[in-house]
């Protein structure tokens, strides 16, 4: 079972679709990024209305209309992202079973409940680490990796695809 949902992915993707190889942003519309990226046009739309209520996109005007990053890419964290869309998602949710102990008949002697559950300590500390890492990563960060590791004529492709997508429509 995943942790974060398929929108979360699917956010981030389309965020680095959303800055060429330079980190300028670009304006696109969800329908655009949808095909762009083969994913669901209503369940991307849903995702664009979550981030667009957390300030990350904004709706542009116009003939087709779309959205565009509400700041520059490298002041959007993956972490940003992650919240927008699923919101501020414990990973753990302690159920006190040190205090259910069959032994203890309904009544755990209070040293089970001094201070706080060792093992939510280790969850939540590991839940910590792991939201320090994604706000250590940026849309640029992930865009530059992606544009790394794409052939040059990638960045041309991609111009190209949305460009003949909009004479179409």
């Amino acid at each position: 079972m995943a942790f974060y949902s398929s929108g979360v992915e699917y956010g981030i993707h389309s965020l680095m679709s959303m800055v060429d190889a330079n980190g300028d942003a670009r304006e696109m519309s969800v329908r655009e990024l949808a095909e762009l990226q083969n994913v669901p046009y209503d369940y991307l739309a849903k995702i664009f209305t979550r981030l667009s209520r957390a300030g990350l996109v904004v709706s542009t005007e116009g003939k087709g209309g779309g959205f565009r990053l509400a700041r520059a890419s490298e002041l959007i964290s993956v972490l940003d992202i992650v919240q927008a869309i699923d919101g501020d998602k414990s990973m753990f949710e302690c159920r006190e079973i040190r205090q259910r102990l069959a032994l203890f008949d309904e009544a755990p002697p209070s040293w089970v409940c001094d201070g706080p559950c060792g093992v939510r300590s280790v969850m939540d500390s590991a839940q910590q680490r792991m939201e320090e890492e994604l706000a250590r990563h940026t849309v640029l960060d992930l865009a530059r990796k992606m544009f790394r590791k794409a052939p040059d004529t990638f960045t041309i492709e991609v111009k190209q695809w949305i460009n003949d997508r909009r004479s179409k429509g």
